[in-house]
This record gives structure tokens, sequence and C-alpha cells, in this order.
């Protein structure tokens, strides 16, 4: 039997405050230049309301069409915020060789908020989804809207959670610190803005971690935040329900892919992108290399031409060799969907996409409006790769988008984005700026066409 996920409802849009001006265009692909100053590490998202899905050619842009909502329940835990966690937490597995034949329920159940929390006035309850990566630490809240969601606070901080990891196999006190320091931030959201029901989830660094158990102790105790270290299953399936109906509407299955700090999760999914369409998972794999992990497990950047070249080549290896086994499973499906219908479909949602189509559109800074939705062709997707895994790390500095805080990682982005498109060589690379938040809040919620019907 095929995995099953909840449907998905498309959010309505609604933003607050003020558009963000355009600076100076910088070139998108400079000479090398001296590093800038560095920026801040960090940044409260603004709030707005879950956008509109659109698709584009390039540049261009529609609007998706509406989505219904059903009845839908949350499901009520233990407290988020509160005492000290008792014992370890449970450790997620990786990927298995072969489809999991079970129902893709979630492995932990939301925490209802304690009585201090005090819900906002007017019966708009507030939820909340808390996601640690292995570089950044990402919180959003949102309020019930219709048939969908408004976001009404959202923050983003890189911590680097998973620095040092492939050489120690520990979360080391520094990289737990920076974490702390964003969760501490996380919390205060929480209590401020009256949450009554959140999940927050840890992913592959805590799951490498031989310390990441006693580090989720300490997360409990310090900030009173419940994280639930998830396996790379349930992440795959978060991220999914998340981004999948950016999906372009099209015959046969599609792949979505989530290219995180510690690993890469490759999703083939049922789905025809309309209205009424529940995804179904047929199968998924997850290696352990993401752009922090990938960067540290290959040699160290040399800056001549011929050392960069050696070391994108040893990233794409790994990668392959990674993705090979999964890539076997799909060849059949892959070639029938290629001979009979030209239109294979991909969509990714990660950090990687999102700077790589802020460049392909020539952007002189992060627009999320602009990005979330693009479609980009995938030769123009494989040229910016090349061109920027043969840039120094100084030049990729003064890349648009990129700067210090992306500039070490993007190349490991970039090998596994075309490794991924060898084993699934669509025309066109959906991208979405959204994924385990949105998949946390629409569990949370209840959003869920009323057609869904019976999903044993």
């Amino acid at each position: 039997m095929a995995d099953h996920i909840p449907p998905d409802a498309q959010p309505k849009v609604r933003r607050r405050g003020k558009p963000s001006r355009r600076g100076p265009r910088r070139p998108a692909f400079p000479t090398d230049q001296p590093p800038r100053e560095p920026g801040g590490q960090s940044q409260d998202e603004k709030p707005s309301a879950a956008p509109t899905m659109s698709r584009a050619d390039s540049a261009q842009r529609k609007p998706a069409s509406g989505r219904r909502r059903g009845k839908g329940r949350v499901v009520h835990g233990k407290p988020a915020l509160g005492k000290p966690a008792q014992g370890k937490a449970a450790q997620g597995k990786g990927a298995p060789a072969k489809p999991a034949p079970a129902k893709l329920a979630p492995e932990a159940p939301a925490r209802r908020a304690p009585a201090s929390f005090t819900a906002h006035p007017g019966g708009h309850q507030a939820y909340a989804a808390i996601d640690l990566g292995t570089n950044n630490c990402r919180l959003l809240i949102a309020r019930p809207s219709g048939d969908s969601f408004v976001v009404v606070d959202a923050f983003s901080r890189v911590v680097r959670l998973g620095e040092g990891l492939a050489q120690t196999g520990r979360l080391s006190d520094a990289a737990m610190d920076r974490a702390l320091g964003a969760l501490r931030i996380c919390a205060d959201k929480l209590r401020r803005r009256g949450v009554v029901l959140a999940r927050s989830v840890a992913t592959e660094a805590c799951r490498r971690a031989v310390n990441g158990p006693d580090f989720i102790a300490r997360v409990r105790q310090e900030t009173g935040i419940a994280l639930d270290i998830i396996s790379a299953r349930e992440e795959a399936r978060l991220a999914v329900l998340g981004c999948h109906i950016l999906l372009e509407p099209g015959p046969g299955p599609a792949l979505v892919f989530d290219i995180g700090g510690g690993s890469t999760e490759l999703v083939l999914i049922e789905s025809d992108g309309l209205a009424h369409d529940v995804p179904t998972i047929l199968d998924w794999v997850s290696i352990p290399y993401g752009v922090v992990s990938l960067t540290e497990s290959c040699r160290a950047e040399v800056d001549t031409p011929e050392e960069r070249a050696a070391r994108y080549a040893e990233m794409r290896g790994k990668v392959d060799a990674g993705f090979a086994a999964f890539g076997a499973r799909l060849a059949p499906l892959r070639d029938s969907l290629s001979a009979h219908h030209d239109a294979l479909r991909l969509l990714g949602t990660s950090g990687t996409v999102t700077t790589l189509a802020s460049v392909h559109l020539d952007l002189p800074h992060y627009d999320r409006s602009a990005v979330d939705g693009c479609i980009v062709p995938a030769p123009r997707m494989r040229d910016i790769c090349t061109r920027l895994s043969t840039l120094s790390i100084a030049g990729r500095r003064e890349v648009a988008c990129i700067g210090r805080e992306r500039a070490d990682l993007v190349v490991a982005g970039c090998a596994i984005l075309e490794s991924i498109l060898d084993l699934w060589p669509a025309s066109r690379l959906g991208v979405a700026d959204r994924g385990i938040r949105e998949g946390i809040l629409r569990s949370l919620i209840g959003i869920h066409p009323a057609s869904s019907g019976d999903l044993a």
C-alpha cells in the first residue's frame, strides 16, 4: 500500500507592512573581489499571509486555483512550554530501501501551551511551528483565516547547529549556544503572541549527534520549548505537506526535494496539482548530505580554479553515490514518463533553490513574493550552478542574494541540485519558499479538502 499524507489548501494573500525597496543592483556574477563587511546573522521575517500559490515561466507569474477546506481537527498533547523533558528524545531512523507501506501519520503530537499563555481576544487562536535544522532556526506563528491562515509573526536565524558535526559526531558548545539564543527569541514570541498549540521539531543535526538528546533536554530546561527529534521520514512528509500545492498540473508522479543543512530528502508523489488532489507518497529517500554536512565532508576550499573543480567533482560523486539506489528504482518510471509525455515535474524547497532562483531573477536582494512559486528552466539552473562552482568564496560573496552567510555553503547546494537534475531531468524546476513549518501549521490548523475521503 502506498503512503498517504493529508491534503493541502491554498492560502490567501494578506501581507502586512510596507513593501521592501530594492537597493542598488549588483551583477549576478561579478569578478572576484575582496569580501564585503559581514551583515547580520539573524532577522525577524516580515509577518504576512501564507502567499498565494503562483507559477511562472522564468519571471512570468500567474495565480493558482483556489482550494476548499473541510473539517479538520487539532491534536492536543503535552504543554509546548513547561518543565524539562524526562529521559531521552526518540531518535529518528533513516529512509528505508523501499517505500514504507504504512500511512504517513505524524510521529509526535502537537503540544498545547500552558495556562500562563493567554490567547488574544476575539477567538483567533494562534498556532506555531518551529523548525530547528542543521543550519537554520525558523519560526512561524499563524491564525486561521477562512480556508487558510494568516502569518502574524515569523523569525529566522542562521545558527549552524551542525557545524563540525561531520568531524566530531557531536554538537559543539558554540553551536548549541547559538541555537539556544535563537530559541529563546522563539519562546518569547510564543508567549507574546498567545500561542495555544505548537509543534517544534529538530532534524538531522540532532538525529546524528551523540549529544542530541542532551541538547533537547537543555532546550526544554532553559527555554521551555519541547523539541521533537523527528526521523527523516517525518521530515520528508512535512516538507511535502507544506509545499506540494505549488506543483504544476501534469501526468504521472512528480518529484519533490528538500536540500537541508544536514540531509537531503527526495520524495516521489502522485499528485495532479488540483484542488481535490490528495498526494500519495510512492517512494522516498534521505541521504546524510546537506549543504553543511557535504561541505564539511569534502576537502577544504583552495583558491585555485583547478582545486575548485576537483572539490566540486568530489561533492558530486558523494551525492551521486547516495542517490544511486533510489535512482535505479526511479529509472523505469522516469524513462516511461519522458518517452510518453516529455513532462517530468520537479519541485524544490530549500535555501539552495530559492537562492539560485533569486540569482536567475537577477534580484538585488531576496524577495519571497517573487521567488515562491516561480518556475525556472532547468538548463538555467545548471548554468548558475556551474558558474558559482568556479567562483572563489570572495567572488560568491559579491553575488546578490548570496552574500557572506551562504557563500561557503552554496557550492554544496549546487552539487546536490545538479545530481537531482541528473536523476530526474525535468525541463523546468518549481521553487518553493515553504516547507516543514507550513506543513506543521496545516496539520495543526486542520486545513484539508472536504473531498479527501478515506486515506486508509
